[in-house]
Order: C-alpha cells, then sequence, then structure tokens
C-alpha cells in the first residue's frame, strides 16, 4: 500500500511525499474500504474559527491503523507528534505509533510537514489537508504545527463509530483548513496574589487554554495581600509576604524550581509565561517583608482584606531600585519570554511626579535584563520607550497617550474582558464593580474597534484577566474562566468577519464534552444550549 501525502498549490493537486509501505502491502493484502456517509467540515465544532474551511464530505477513517509521522529534520515537530498522540490516546484510547518504520499494518497516515509555502501565514499559521487515507499538516515551523493540532484534535469524534468496519473507527470530515491568528498576543492572567494557585492548577490552566490557542499565562505574582515568588537576595519576601492571602488562609509561594517548571510546561505548549512584580503600589507584602521599601508613611502590616490604592514604595529612595534590580534580574533570568509585567495600576497614594519618575526608573531596569515592559494604562503617563506596551484596562486617554509614542496596546477592558466579573446577579463568584458580564456580553464586542483612538496596528493583542479576590480553588477559577475564555480566545484568534454569536454559541454548547472530560466545573450558561455527554459533569447550573 503506498500513502500519497499532498499539498494543494495554484489550485492543482501536487504530490509531497511518498512512503510507508506496510505489512499489508508485503503480504499482499488488500487494503480495507470503508464507505463513510458524507460529513461536513465547516459544520464542526472549531473554536477559534478557522480563516478558511472548504469541506469535501467525506471522512478520514482515524483507527488502530492509523500512523502519525513528521519531517524529521526540524526541530519540535517530532515533540508536536507525541503530544498529538497522547491527546489521542486520552480521547480514543487508541495507540497512535509516531515516525516508526516497524509500526505494523498502516492504512491511514497523519503527516504532519514543515513547509516554506507562502501560503501558510507566519510563525502560526497552519493548513490542513483532510482526504480519506491522510491527513497533512502543513506549518512554517512547530508552533505553528502545535495550533494546528488543536484544531484537529477538536474535529475527532467523542465516540467510535462501531458500524463502519470489524474496529471502532472515529471518522473525521476530510476538506482543506487555512489558518492564522489575527493578533500575535492571546492571553490570559492569573492572579496568584490574591488567593495562591499550586503549580498543578496552574498546569491545568495551561491545559485548557493551549486547546484554544491561547499562547500567554501572565501571572500575578505579588500585590498587597502576598508576594509568590521566591527571590533569594531578598527571603523574606516568600517568608513573610508570601504567609497568607486574601481571608486568612496560608498563602503558599512558588519556589524558583516550581517557577522554571511552569515556564517549561508553558513551552511545551507554545505559552509564553509573562510574571508581574505590581508597583509601586499594590505593595503592601513586599514592605511588611522589607520595612524600608515602604512609602505611605504607616507601618505595614500583612493584608489580608480586598481594598487597593493603600500601598507604595518609596519612590525616591535608592534602597528600593536596588531592591527591583534584583527582583527583575532573578525573576528574568529563569524567565525566558520577552516581556517583564511591572504593573503600575491604582498607586493611589504615590505623588503624580513620583509615580512618573519610578515608573521611567523601572522600565530602565527591565531592558538592563533584556525584557520589554509592560505596564497598567496608568503607565502611559510617563515618558516611556516606544518598545515598552500598554496595558489597557480602565482608562482610554491612557491608551490613546500610548499609542501617541508609539507603543504597542494590549487589550483587557474591565467591562468586557475581566473573568472576575459576575455573569450576572446569582453568580456564585465575582464582583460586579465593572459590569455583570454574561457569555454574550463576553463574546459580543469587537476589539478591532473598541477604544476610540487605538487603531488595530497598534493592538498587540487581548488579554482576559482573572483577579481572584473571590476565589480560593480550581474548581472555582474554571466556574469564572469557562466558558467565557472560549469566547476571548476566537475574538484574539479569528478575524471580526468570522465572527458571529449565533454561530458561536452553537459551537460554544459542543465544546461541552470536552470540558466536562477535562473535569472542568465551568458555569454552565443557561444561554447556551449545552451537549449531553458521557462525561458526568458534577455541577450543572440550572439557573
Amino acid at each position: 500500500m503506498k500513502n500519497h501525502f499532498l499539498i494543494n498549490k495554484q489550485g492543482a493537486w501536487i504530490i509531497l511525499f511518498a512512503m510507508v509501505l506496510t505489512i499489508s502491502s508485503c503480504t499482499g493484502e488488500k487494503k480495507q474500504v470503508i464507505n463513510f456517509p458524507a460529513t461536513d467540515l465547516a459544520m464542526e465544532n472549531m473554536i477559534p474559527k478557522p480563516t478558511k474551511i472548504i469541506p469535501t464530505n467525506s471522512a478520514f477513517g482515524l483507527d488502530q491503523f492509523t500512523a502519525i509521522y513528521t519531517s524529521q529534520s526540524e526541530s519540535g515537530f517530532n515533540e508536536v507528534a507525541e503530544f498529538l498522540s497522547d491527546k489521542i490516546q486520552g480521547k480514543t484510547g487508541l495507540n497512535l505509533p509516531v515516525n516508526q518504520s516497524d509500526a505494523g499494518t498502516v492504512d491511514r497516515v497523519i503527516y504532519i510537514n514543515k513547509t516554506d509555502s507562502t501560503e501558510v501565514a507566519g510563525s502560526e499559521g497552519y493548513q490542513l489537508y483532510i482526504t480519506k487515507d491522510s491527513i497533512i499538516l502543513n506549518a512554517r515551523s512547530s508552533e505553528g504545527a502545535f495550533r494546528g493540532i488543536q484544531t484537529l484534535r477538536q474535529i475527532i469524534p467523542e465516540v467510535s463509530n462501531d458500524t463502519l468496519a470489524e474496529q471502532p473507527i472515529w471518522p473525521i470530515p476530510t476538506g482543506k483548513i487555512s489558518d492564522n491568528p489575527n493578533f500575535e498576543y492571546r492571553a490570559s492572567m492569573l492572579d496568584v496574589a490574591r488567593h495562591f494557585f499550586s503549580v498543578e492548577d496552574v498546569k491545568k490552566y495551561i491545559d485548557l487554554l493551549a486547546y484554544y490557542k491561547i499562547n500567554v499565562l501572565h501571572l500575578h505574582l505579588t500585590d498587597d495581600q502576598g508576594w509568590r515568588i521566591e527571590i533569594k537576595s531578598w527571603p523574606k519576601l516568600t517568608e513573610i509576604g508570601g504567609s497568607t492571602e486574601v481571608g486568612g488562609e496560608s498563602g503558599g509561594f512558588y519556589t524558583q524550581e516550581d517557577y522554571k517548571d511552569i515556564v517549561a510546561y508553558a513551552a511545551k505548549h507554545y505559552m509564553t509565561i509573562i510574571p508581574e512584580v505590581d508597583m509601586p503600589g499594590h505593595t503592601n507584602a513586599a514592605s511588611v517583608s522589607y520595612p524600608i521599601l515602604n512609602g505611605n508613611g504607616k507601618t505595614p502590616e500583612l493584608y489580608e482584606g480586598t481594598h487597593v490604592g493603600f500601598s507604595t514604595f518609596d519612590t525616591r529612595k535608592d534602597t528600593v531600585y536596588a531592591f527591583i534590580d534584583d527582583v527583575v534580574r532573578e525573576i528574568s533570568e529563569i524567565t525566558p519570554g520577552p516581556y517583564f509585567h511591572i504593573g503600575g495600576d491604582e498607586s493611589h497614594v504615590t505623588k503624580k511626579n513620583d509615580y512618573i519618575y519610578f515608573v521611567q526608573k523601572v522600565e530602565k531596569i527591565v531592558q538592563k535584563y533584556g525584557k520589554r515592559m509592560i505596564g497598567w494604562d496608568e503607565v502611559a503617563q510617563a515618558n516611556l520607550d516606544g518598545s515598552s506596551v500598554v496595558h489597557f484596562w480602565n482608562s482610554e486617554e491612557n491608551a490613546n497617550k500610548a499609542v501617541e509614542k508609539g507603543m504597542k496596546v494590549i487589550l483587557s477592558p474591565a467591562t468586557k474582558a475581566y473573568l472576575d466579573m459576575e455573569y450576572d446577579t446569582l453568580s456564585k463568584f465575582g464582583l460586579h464593580w465593572a459590569a455583570y458580564i454574561p457569555v454574550d456580553t463576553a463574546y459580543i464586542w469587537t476589539p478591532e474597534s473598541f477604544a476610540k483612538g487605538v487603531p488595530q496596528e497598534s493592538i498587540l493583542g487581548v488579554e482576559a484577566p482573572l483577579w481572584s479576590e473571590t476565589i480560593s480553588n480550581i474548581d472555582e477559577l474554571e466556574y469564572l474562566a469557562f466558558p467565557r475564555m472560549i469566547g476571548y480566545s476566537e475574538l484574539s484568534w479569528s478575524t471580526e468577519e468570522n465572527r458571529n454569536w449565533d454561530n458561536f454559541k452553537v459551537r460554544l454548547a459542543n465544546q461541552a464534552p470536552f470540558l466536562d472530560r477535562m473535569d472542568v466545573k465551568y458555569y454552565a450558561s443557561p444561554k447556551i444550549d449545552w451537549k449531553e455527554s458521557k462525561y458526568s459533569y458534577k455541577e450543572i447550573s440550572k439557573d
């Protein structure tokens, strides 16, 4: 038996690769012919919605006689294939061999191919060609291949069809998918300072985000209520500052080895970790640990409440900048990503001139260690380098100042994108100081034109922050993050013309089997007609 790997170029089908002589061909056995019913690739429940889908109305039969192959000389492609094989096994029980010359009988193949074709856009773009005999995933990089296999995972049925052949088969609709992201930056933020979340909790969140092509996890590591990252040169930060959290619980922190473990796990999912050390406000935990840093004129004490704006560093003291230099240096050394977030929000007791002086000094420290500074939109008041990034959450005026300075803007408008806002008056967790944000409101807005004076070319991307004042465990985190985070993934990946609420809510409803299989305690909004699945979900909301 011979498998042909094909690529569509300028309207013509060209043979890309031919390989794999199987045991069946050696023994003279004929390939099993399967009569698949017509299936429509365009009707699959892919989120975020791909740029272009062309169905051909047949099916690829994923079964025990399927094998995975990759471009052999390209770094990362084999690891992406192993990741796919592992996820397929978790979903179907099939153990698909990867790049094995002695794989046994192989009737159909999945081929993950490194391409230089200009038809594939950017490092995250990909193409999927699905025929009866082969699935070819073309990407310019292993990162693009990783995004593509998330789409493939989504179109594998949850249950097999046991009537088509002697063995169970999972029919995958045939056709072509061409896809690439609208924004390069697609993120969620997790506040581990108000309440601490374990390494395993963060890893599960990464698993879920990666499935929907999110590529950045921003960790809010410090605040008034807790300092969550080990700084070896200032050990009391975690010894004292990490000892509590909102409500007086025991707190916790990540050792640098814990943090490196999270960074490495994220990297395997092609996700960048952005550390945030919030300053000069939101700094009570640091000042309790080292009172010499304090600038609000009061004796700092451990804080377990939720008020903001009362703390500040002493912005005119050299010791403060020596401290910040050490913190930025130690965290930057174990953070391979390009960004360092300095917070900068709600510094209400910091005088404006002192605030501006501070932000400009800290920007230089961040740059000293090879990182681009990100700060909440208040930092736009300072005279900053165009390479720094402003994180819009509240002030459109500040976002406009950033654009005028040639800076990029991340969109996290609190009224639309804050995951800690309640869905409605019946929500179990969350706040509503900015707005109630039901599932439809979270999706029905246009990032490309949301902030007046911020053109699309100035938008780095979209981020959905999850502040943790009202949640203390992974179940509560999932309740607030899902399903809204799924909508934010589409807002940041798919183009405006490809986004439609009526279409999205149908695809969202069909995410229930995946969420249930992953044991996600999502909020089953009554606005969505959730699909039932074979997996037990313990707490479906009926309100």
